[in-house]
């Protein structure tokens, strides 16, 4: 969260400034890659450019405060979400395996970047064996920092059921943790 000098970046950016933008962009690309990742996994690069695309033409009409701000960016991101996979049930797609495309290293700590992918990994594919509502509804509330109000309005849900939702899925992933041993028993 950017915090308190939001107004004056988000002003900045829709006067043009690129660093203001940048701002932007370094605060919240991380959480939306992470809920694309789940929502779409084999296309989220791709919708999370679509997602900033549509914000950059949209910016200058924007009104509002971060939370706001992040509200709207995320429901950016879940109508790209929607129309891919539209498009992917009508012209179906060979995914190819990132494995095969090889990464490149990184600059900083090879092993501590090698820990930290491989736990978001971990993370992200047990969010993904959740049912889509539950496993978007905690993206949103944990991921994306949202509320309740912000994320029922993104699903078009009641804010009930958003919180059932992800009492429900927060609950299942702590059942799967517990039977893998991954935590303690009783710890909440």
């Amino acid at each position: 969260m950017i915090g308190s000098p939001f107004p004056a970046v988000l002003s900045a950016a829709q006067a043009g400034d690129e660093q203001a933008f940048a701002v932007l962009w370094r605060d919240l690309q991380p959480a939306l890659l992470r809920y694309l990742r789940v929502a779409s996994p084999t296309a989220a690069d791709d919708l999370a450019a679509d997602t900033w695309m549509s914000v950059i033409r949209g910016l200058v009409r924007f009104r509002g405060d971060e939370q706001q701000f992040r509200a709207w960016v995320f429901t950016v991101a879940r109508h790209r979400t929607i129309d891919w996979h539209r498009q992917a049930a009508r012209q179906p797609v060979e995914v190819v395996p990132a494995e095969l495309l090889g990464d490149r290293p990184a600059p900083d700590d090879v092993a501590v970047a090698a820990v930290e992918a491989q736990s978001t990994r971990a993370a992200l594919a047990l969010l993904a064996e959740l049912p889509g509502d539950q496993a978007e509804a905690i993206l949103l509330r944990v991921l994306a920092g949202l509320d309740v109000a912000a994320v029922a309005t993104i699903m078009g849900k009641r804010p009930g059921t958003v919180r059932v939702l992800a009492h429900r899925g927060l609950r299942r992933l702590a059942t799967r943790l517990e039977s893998a041993g991954l935590t303690r028993a009783g710890t909440r």
